[in-house]
Parts: structure tokens; C-alpha cells; sequence
């Protein structure tokens, strides 16, 4: 894994990493096959759970007149990837 990816994990209190990245060459990159993932993935409860959290957190917050450009940019990342991963969901029902 790059060291900057690497510097950026959450570090448990023993500061190892509280989670591990699968190895580039071993996750599935053709769309579909991540597409069905998704919808596996967030077919469940928990999924559904994660889901809406994510939905609440990035579409319905909503930004005053004097929000920082910066804020307003942020936001729009985190709905952009919450889109992203609804069109995904979408596609993977689809197949």
C-alpha cells in the first residue's frame, strides 16, 4: 500500500491500522461485477441502516450564505460519492 494512503488509516491505540485495503490486483474493477457488489451490500439491513445515514449526512445538510467555499465543495465530494454509489446500487439491481 502507498505510504500516504497508508498515513491516512485510522490508527488503533496501538497504532496499527484499524482496518485493512484488499491488494489492488485483488478487487473487481469491471463495473457490473462492483455494481452487483453494492447492491448485495446494501440490500441488507445494515445496509439499508449505513445507507440512509449516508443519505442524511450528505443530501439533506443544508449550507447558510456565509457557509466557506471550502465547506460547500466538501459537501458536494461527499454527494457526489453518496451518487455515485446509489447509481451503482441501481445498476447492480439491474443485472
Amino acid at each position: 500500500m502507498h505510504k500516504f494512503v497508508e498515513s491516512l488509516m485510522p490508527r488503533g491505540r496501538g497504532r496499527e491500522p484499524m482496518f485493512s485495503m484488499p491488494a489492488p490486483a485483488a478487487v473487481p474493477m469491471d463495473r457490473d461485477t462492483v455494481a452487483r457488489a453494492y447492491a448485495r451490500l446494501f440490500s441488507t439491513e445494515d445496509g439499508k441502516t449505513v445507507l440512509a445515514h449516508l443519505q442524511g449526512q450528505t443530501f439533506l445538510r443544508m449550507h447558510t450564505p456565509d457557509t466557506p467555499d471550502s465547506h460547500i465543495r466538501f459537501t458536494e465530494g461527499q454527494r457526489a460519492l453518496v451518487n455515485t454509489m446509489l447509481r451503482l446500487i441501481s445498476i447492480g439491481k439491474a443485472h
